[in-house]
């Protein structure tokens, strides 16, 4: 998969500007020696100082940044010590680097530049050395490990004077603290999506549709692509088709190659009240669409569109999973909490019950529907499970739906679908502005991630949910809040 590359962003970041004096006395640049200075300062060796983060985002990023040197500070290893234990994805990427510098230092001496396998990659270190000759960030910010990192890179600033030394962090305040004592630095920009704005959002409305194919669709059910569509569709994308009377949803099925009509459908009571809902339930019903992603803000309904799909289809497979990312308080682990481990996670779990019972509750007591959610939930058969046990599972002949999904990273992401067996639907559910995790963004985040890649896949539907549906307060929080 490709990956973008860190010095993209530093290339000629930093190049200035030659200027001349001008006729009129004002100057301006002298283009060809501006342009001459931005080559130069591409081609300048860079070395990149990654910090802990970039490490427990990915711990394989020293390997992303094509030509140039990585260097880790000491300091950085040492926090990782600290997440080593633990079944979170960030200890299983702890664990993942420290078994890759120990396999790199058997034979090699970490202090030293050591050439890293591959094609055109740089070498790589340790850095010991951070007590700094000039700035001191210990002195001025404190005793803390983030300004030992930030001495480590003014160290290797002094050291190696001809090259550039970015600091790479997903800690915004630590990039703004390297700025501020002229450390260069950035965000670790492997896996970001560049513009989020852009992002892919599985419909869109034609106009000027002619009005025979908006008939055929409501008579025949279906109709030609080619003829309704001014560029070839994506896999599973839907459309609203406007004619000069009428309109008429529709989805791109690409086993048959032609549009169908998307005829509104509920869901164990639940009706979808607008165009999105309709496609969304459409493709969370569908039977061939294995991996969907809902996006929305809140109160567009995407939790309990997923949860009512998913009790609709309960009988097609054995169990339905629950689940959605732990983001603790005050930086603590779910097991300061007492209880068992259902009750440490209850907490955390409120909404999805609350989608549960609200469906629950459209029935009288005493109906079969009522009874049967009930012996579900009692059974196992509607289930909700931390995250952090999915690892090394086998998930077969299961709904599993994952809430809050834009808490999660890309790697996480990747790992819950990799678990899928046999006859397994996923469904990430989230809003990617509405992020709880520190180092996480719109652009870096899990669910951003799935929408960008996976689109255009056989296997893959998305919906971007526009319109909240929870009342006209919550919209009136969403607009003008």
């Amino acid at each position: 998969m490709p990956k973008a590359s860190p010095e993209t962003k530093t290339a000629g970041a930093t190049s200035k500007s030659i200027t001349k004096p001008a006729d009129n006395g004002i100057t301006k640049p002298t283009k060809a020696k501006a342009a001459q200075a931005k080559i130069k300062d591409a081609d300048t060796k860079k070395i990149f100082v990654l910090d802990t983060s970039v490490i427990l985002y990915d711990h394989s990023a020293i390997r992303n940044f094509q030509e140039h040197d990585v260097a880790i500070p000491i300091t950085v290893l040492e926090e990782l010590d600290n997440f080593k234990k633990g079944n979170d994805i960030k200890n299983f990427e702890a664990r993942e680097f420290i078994r890759f510098i120990d396999k790199l230092s058997s034979e090699n001496r970490l202090q030293d530049w050591i050439p890293l396998n591959g094609r055109n990659k740089g070498s790589f270190k340790v850095l010991m050395n951070n007590s700094t000759s000039g700035v001191d960030a210990v002195n001025i910010f404190g005793d803390k490990n983030d300004h030992h990192i930030l001495n480590s890179a003014l160290t290797l600033q002094q050291q190696k004077p001809q090259h550039r030394v970015v600091l790479v962090t997903k800690d915004i305040n630590l990039r703004l603290k390297a700025r501020a004592l002229n450390i260069i630095s950035e965000d670790y920009e492997t896996g970001k999506i560049q513009d989020v704005a852009d992002l892919y959002t599985g419909c869109d409305t034609v106009e000027d549709v002619p009005a025979n194919l908006v008939n055929e669709l409501y008579e025949q059910g279906f109709c030609d692509a080619e003829k309704a569509l001014p560029n070839p569709p994506k896999d599973n994308h839907f459309f609203v088709l406007k004619s000069f009377k009428n309109s008429v949803l529709a989805y791109y099925n690409i086993a048959e190659k032609r549009l169908e009509r998307v005829d509104k459908q509920s869901a164990y009571g639940v009706k979808p009240r607008n165009a999105e809902q309709t496609f969304a339930l459409h493709a969370l019903m569908s039977p061939h669409i294995k991996l969907i992603s809902v996006q929305g803000v809140a109160g567009t309904g995407k939790t309990l569109l997923a949860l009512a799909s998913a009790l609709e289809q309960r009988r097609d497979y054995k169990q339905i999973y629950l689940a959605r990312p732990v983001v603790p308080l005050s930086n603590k682990d779910i097991g300061y909490l007492p209880g068992d481990i259902k009750s440490k996670l209850n907490p955390y779990m409120e909404p999805l019950w609350d989608n549960l019972k609200y469906i629950q509750n459209q029935y009288p007591e005493t109906s079969k529907e009522y009874q049967r959610l009930k012996e579900m939930v009692e059974l196992e058969k509607l289930m909700i499970t931390p995250l952090a046990y999915i690892r090394g599972r086998s998930l077969s002949n299961i709904i599993f739906i994952v809430d809050e999904a834009q808490n999660l990273t890309p790697h996480e992401v990747k790992t819950i679908i990799s678990r899928a067996g046999e006859n397994t639907k996923i469904i990430f559910t989230g809003d990617i502005y509405q992020i709880d995790t520190p180092y996480l963004d719109s652009q870096s985040n899990g669910l951003s991630y799935l929408i960008d890649r996976a689109r255009n896949h056989p296997l893959y539907a998305h919906i971007t949910l526009q319109k909240g549906e929870r009342s006209e307060l919550a919209n009136l929080a969403n607009e003008l809040l």
